[in-house]
């Protein structure tokens, strides 16, 4: 009996650390650098202007688990051109928040890119506005619109659907132990070690951007497993249109928990399925990035038309995830065009 009050005081001293938003103070806003939270929390933002004259469409992009605003800044570039203004802010815990390197929890993640969709289409009355997320940024983006974030479509690239029961109970169990008795231990392996990108250039900002987090605590990655279970739940009541994009070398996020997302997401004539063979996690910042980020801005332009790239003519994933779920067991007669 002992025992056990001992190991349930160590847990309980040891539970993982989060650090949520705090109660409004202010309406929140954006300066031209900032988005500034109702808790008056300040958290860097870019964005990137449509070239010449007012934008086509606006993107809101969340960035990935460890990253920060200018995962963007390449995609960002090529939007600009096709006439598409990009907005990014570092998510709380990443970057320059100062919160950095603690979880915020998903509720605070959801809160915050609802707020910013909300700012930023207010800044932009009448133009066609889309959230995009890159992994981690792609599961927030799908609770955010699955709680009620209004845009015309979402761009999901590589997004982390994989889901607690993805990881087998040994591997849950044991994140579960380590997350309440060492959660400031560093979660092992960075992204780094999994190839995460075929372009050197990418891998050497990986390595050496200072406001890059490395060596995540096992409590951050903790909660990135909860966030990734809703994310799971969310796809299968997606209302938007939406692009999800996939790369076959993904080797952080594997196909088996991106096909079962698939799976249950509503087939929808205005969206569709893109897989690239050559691609891999970072599918935008990849040696063939370019030709992906054009793909965003083609579906942007014609939800229904087939990419530029051909990727979504692919059945692969296996089979573009059986046929989407055999069109949620025949619930859904639209198929997508490249069929």
């Amino acid at each position: 009996m002992i025992a056990v009050s001992a190991a349930a005081v160590m847990l309980s001293a040891c539970a993982p650390t989060v650090v949520p938003a705090g109660g409004p103070v202010q309406a929140p806003r954006l300066t031209d650098d900032r988005y500034v939270a109702a808790d008056g929390t300040s958290l860097p933002l870019s964005v990137w202007p449509a070239a010449n004259g007012a934008p086509k469409a606006v993107i809101l992009a969340l960035h990935g688990f460890g990253d920060y605003r200018m995962a963007w800044e390449e995609p960002a570039g090529t939007w600009s051109g096709a006439g598409i203004t990009t907005y990014a802010y570092d998510q709380r815990g990443f970057g320059g928040s100062p919160s950095r390197g603690r979880w915020p929890g998903t509720d605070t993640l959801v809160d915050d890119a609802r707020t910013v969709a909300a700012l930023v289409r207010a800044r932009h009355p009448g133009v066609p506005f889309y959230l995009a997320g890159e992994s981690m940024g792609g599961a927030v983006v799908l609770v955010a619109a699955d709680r009620g974030a209004e845009s015309d479509g979402l761009v999901l690239s590589a997004a982390a659907v994989r889901s607690r029961d993805t990881f087998g109970p040994v591997a849950s169990a044991g994140l579960w132990f380590f997350a309440h008795t060492i959660p400031w231990m560093p979660a092992g392996p960075t992204s780094i070690d999994y190839k995460p990108t075929d372009n050197p250039k990418t891998i050497d900002k990986l390595r050496n951007d200072p406001m890059m987090l490395r060596q995540p605590r096992l409590d951050m990655a903790y909660g990135l497993v909860d966030l990734m279970d809703d994310a799971r739940a969310s796809a299968a009541r997606v209302k938007e249109p939406y692009l999800m994009m996939y790369g076959l070398g993904d080797r952080i996020v594997p196909q088996a928990p991106v096909k079962a997302a698939i799976e249950i997401m509503p087939p929808r004539p205005d969206s569709k399925l893109a897989f690239y063979k050559e691609g891999y996690h970072l599918l935008m910042r990849d040696k063939a990035g370019p030709a992906v980020t054009e793909d965003v801005a083609a579906w942007i332009s014609n939800h229904e038309a087939q990419l530029p790239s051909g990727a979504d003519a692919s059945k692969s994933l296996p089979e573009m995830a059986s046929l989407w779920g055999s069109k949620r067991n025949g619930q859904a007669s639209a198929r997508p065009r490249s069929e």
